[in-house]
């Protein structure tokens, strides 16, 4: 296997097409394009759209474990949260068995966006075929890859 190109384009210096961290960042852009005209007609961002989906795979998580799995700080996912909960998809609470943390659970109006799978379309916008899960395989290990390498070392005592 041949060893991964540098972003170094030999004497005339650094090449934008070879960093593969503008392939990812210019994919994402690419996905918003393809996401809008779907998610306008649902009147949603792709974060609310994300985060209608993760309440789907699982109703009743706290705020803070929303976020662990979105990547997202709670001063993000708030103001998100706000907006779908006055637009009637989700409900907050505070948890009875701790007051500090407030759950969030999708209403009947928020699991119907998801019916017939709205983004259905994008698997096959994406050209990939049965590529897909690879791909998706590998930008996920990319990316726990890079989450780990950015954590502290765990002191040896």
């Amino acid at each position: 296997m041949p060893a991964p190109t540098s972003p170094q384009a030999g004497k005339g210096g650094r090449k934008l097409s070879n960093f593969l961290c503008f392939a990812v960042y210019s994919a994402n852009l690419a996905f918003g394009r393809a996401y809008k005209p779907i998610l306008d007609q649902l009147g949603l961002t792709y974060t609310q759209y994300i985060v209608i989906v993760a309440l789907s795979e699982e109703d009743d998580q706290t705020v803070g474990a929303l976020g662990e799995k979105m990547f997202l700080e709670s001063n993000t996912l708030t103001p998100i949260l706000k907006k779908l909960e006055s637009v009637g998809y989700i409900t907050r609470r505070r948890d009875p068995a701790d007051e500090r943390q407030v759950r969030v659970s999708l209403t009947p109006a928020g699991r119907t966006l998801l019916d017939g799978d709205p983004v259905a379309p994008m698997i096959a916008a994406t050209g990939l075929g049965d590529d897909f899960p690879v791909v998706q395989k590998s930008v996920t290990r990319l990316r726990d890859n890079l989450l780990r390498s950015t954590q502290p070392e765990p002191e040896k005592s």
